[in-house]
């Protein structure tokens, strides 16, 4: 049993799959709340498909590019269900999840663009099936393109990405699939940030004069 999921965007996704098809799935309606939403979601699938967590062989995460907090916390839950019970964790470039089910949806050339904040997006450009360019953090105007954008890039900036593409935000199910056929590369359980978070260590006090 591969138990699977993301926290890359503001939705929480998650899904089982048992060596030959996914057999349960869990997708939040509630967006910025992954501490408060993943573990429910792993109780749902588990018992939606009727199997205890005992039954997990393996763990696959989507590990970003995203928000340092959401991608904290799933990052977190997949190392620790894995040291508990000696698993094995995939890693998967959270764009190449959103490209793998619009590459099923018939695109060829595209673009995949998340939300990456501060006025910018996460961004991966693919071509016949894999990945050729990316990831990377970028504003939405030094990206602007005329093909397909999948993604919530592509509705949070319409100007710059008139075409948007399904989908528009990762899910795993197709994580599974993904990992199963070894569709990309299977990575480690090390974050894609991208760039530093927004918290910082305070620096030395300054000098009372």
């Amino acid at each position: 049993m591969l138990l699977a999921f993301d926290t890359a965007t503001p939705h929480v996704t998650v899904a089982l799959h048992d060596g030959s098809a996914v057999v349960a799935t869990f997708e939040s309606e509630e967006s910025m709340r992954h501490g408060e939403m993943l573990a429910p979601g792993i109780e749902h699938v588990l018992a939606a498909a009727g199997v205890p967590v005992g039954a997990v062989t393996g763990i696959a995460v989507g590990v970003g590019p995203g928000p340092f907090t959401g991608l904290r916390v799933g990052l977190v839950t997949a190392r620790t269900l894995a040291l508990a019970r000696s698993l094995p964790v995939y890693g998967v470039c959270s764009l190449d999840i959103l490209a793998a089910e619009a590459i099923d949806g018939g695109l060829s050339e595209f673009v995949v663009a998340t939300d990456a904040r501060r006025k910018e997006v996460y961004l991966a450009s693919y071509a016949e099936g894999r990945r050729v360019a990316g990831p990377d953090v970028i504003k939405p105007e030094d990206a602007a393109t005329g093909v397909p954008v999948v993604g919530r890039g592509a509705t949070l900036y319409p100007g710059h990405f008139p075409h948007a593409a399904s989908p528009e935000h990762p899910s795993a199910a197709v994580l599974c699939d993904v990992v199963a056929r070894q569709r990309f590369e299977i990575l480690d359980s090390e974050p894609l940030y991208l760039r530093r978070p927004d918290a910082a260590e305070p620096g030395k006090p300054k000098r009372v004069s």
